[in-house]
């Protein structure tokens, strides 16, 4: 069994560190998948798999983006997640769970265990509640494999709100990156990385250069290239030599110009494979990988 550091440092080696978000905003799915429905949230995120498949490392679908459909969306949500996998992506869960031990095992069991129901290679976790709550995620890590990826420092607008408060010298979010040290030598793969992620937002180049500082051996994730403002060279600020994690576009590369407005399938997929394919050479440039 491979492990989710192998896996991914595997996979960028080959395509580079793009990592495709799956996230079906209210109103976004174009009508020719069904439009703004559980159906059409599984049309459509089938066919992101299907245009990222071979040409990216991993994708990142949005639970929550899902979950608004009831049911019915989480059913499309695994069935994308599942069609993803069987394709050879790399899946990362971004539900961003955060709960006490007990409840953080239910979590675990739904996305990182094999066979689960929604069984991804890695998922996001927020680590406000304590390092307690992050041990479920990383006993089923080291049992089957996957991956746990900690929010740090965020791209919203608002991450400074108490990432950036001042503690002992230091901004909170240096202080998490400290405190997950011993997590991410626990969890070190033979790839030379962790198989422990952090979260670390584009939008703030110097402060990804400071964390890689501290944690020079855990994976990033690196959100807000794109639609969010970031671009190539600052998202990829925090990678080492091409390696060391992934950067993640949605809104950019899933909803590019001409696709809403697309007239079938054969033509939406051109135009949202187009978007990929450039995407994934600016950040190979940046990266300055061949």
């Amino acid at each position: 069994m491979t492990d989710f550091a192998t896996r991914l440092t595997a996979a960028v080696r080959i395509h580079g560190p793009l990592c495709v978000g799956i996230d079906p905003h209210p109103g976004a799915v174009p009508a020719l998948f069904g439009g703004d429905t559980a159906e059409g949230l599984r049309n459509w995120g089938l066919a992101v798999v299907e245009a990222a498949a071979g040409k990216v490392a991993a994708i990142k679908p949005q639970a929550g983006l899902f979950e608004r459909q009831g049911p019915e969306g989480m059913a499309a949500l695994q069935a994308v997640t599942r069609a993803a996998r069987a394709a050879g992506l790399l899946v990362l869960m971004d539900a961003k769970r955060g709960d006490i031990g007990s409840t953080a095992e239910g979590y675990a069991a739904a996305y990182l265990s094999p066979g689960g129901p929604f069984e991804s290679d890695a998922l996001t976790v927020n680590p406000y509640m304590g390092l307690d709550t992050l041990e479920p995620y990383a006993r089923a890590a080291e049992a089957s494999g996957k991956g746990v990826i900690v929010l740090v420092r965020t791209s919203n607008p608002g991450a400074a709100d108490f990432q950036g408060k001042d503690v002992s010298g230091a901004p909170l979010y240096a202080r998490v990156a400290e405190a997950l040290r011993p997590l991410t030598d626990r969890l070190m793969s033979a790839s030379g990385w962790s198989n422990l992620m952090i979260v670390v937002g584009a939008t703030a180049p110097e402060e990804a250069r400071a964390v890689r500082a501290l944690a020079p051996k855990a994976l990033f994730l690196i959100p807000g290239y794109g639609a969010q403002g970031a671009g190539a060279a600052e998202a990829c600020a925090g990678l080492v030599d091409g390696q060391g994690g992934l950067v993640n576009a949605s809104r950019s590369v899933t909803f590019p110009p001409g696709s809403a407005g697309a007239a079938d399938k054969a033509s939406w997929l051109a135009a949202v494979e187009a978007a990929i394919l450039a995407a994934r050479e600016d950040l190979k440039q940046a990266a300055g990988v061949a």
